[in-house]
């Protein structure tokens, strides 16, 4: 069972807006980035089902998040049928992404209660998902419509709420570009957790830099 309401996600997520996305078949390393994000100031996890041991290694991360990290919300990614999405969400899944949009995944997590953050890149396809109900687009991937799609999709449809995967670099001038473009949140795959961050305690320093960085962007209360 979700831990968060679907509003309470969206809240997460405008206000913490750098979703790490991430995938590791070895529990103890997967806790260990958890906790390294959550140090750095995240309070929003997408793993991904992306290999064999899925649904094992996420199952064994919630109840480490709920016990250690208790303010972080713990979402399942590459969600592609209805059943993936109910053996995560049994799991524990706080809120469900998708790398497209299906009907058959926003359905269950109505059902559920719990928040639905199907894909799309164009806006078309962005404008039917919030139709099937979803509060949060992903728009994937990044890497492919650039900055300039945001700000022109984002011209009639001002209210969109989209949160940009794929090609984003954990760089001060990728995440100006996306946030001035109107993004409400990004996601960072591997290049967050490469190279010379790929310690917990490097990876907890560079969260904690880039969550300054983003600070200036995120919506301030009326």
């Amino acid at each position: 069972m979700s831990a968060f309401t679907p509003d309470q996600i969206l809240n997460l997520v405008i206000n913490h807006p750098i979703v790490p996305v991430f995938y590791n078949p070895d529990v103890a390393h997967a806790q260990a980035i958890v906790q390294a994000c959550y140090d750095g100031g995240l309070r929003v996890f997408e793993f991904t089902n992306r290999g064999d041991m899925a649904l094992s290694v996420f199952t064994d991360l919630v109840r480490y998040v709920r016990a250690n990290c208790p303010d972080m919300a713990m979402g399942i990614g590459t969600i592609l049928t209805g059943a993936d999405a109910e053996k995560f969400l049994d799991a524990g899944a706080d809120f469900v992404v998708q790398p497209v949009t299906t009907a058959e995944v926003g359905d269950v997590c109505r059902a559920r209660g719990v928040s639905w953050v199907p894909a799309g890149s164009s806006l078309n396809e962005i404008y039917q998902a919030t139709l099937l109900g979803a509060d949060l687009v992903k728009v994937f991937p990044g890497n492919v419509v650039g900055p300039d799609f945001i700000k022109a999709i984002k011209g009639p449809m001002p209210g969109l709420k989209l949160m940009v995967t794929g090609g984003v670099e954990p760089t001060i001038a990728s995440l100006s570009a996306w946030f001035r473009a109107g993004v409400t949140a990004v996601g960072i795959g591997s290049q967050l957790f490469s190279g010379q961050n790929s310690s917990p305690e490097a990876l907890r320093d560079r969260v904690a830099a880039l969550v300054q960085l983003v600070a200036t962007f995120i919506p301030k209360p009326a």
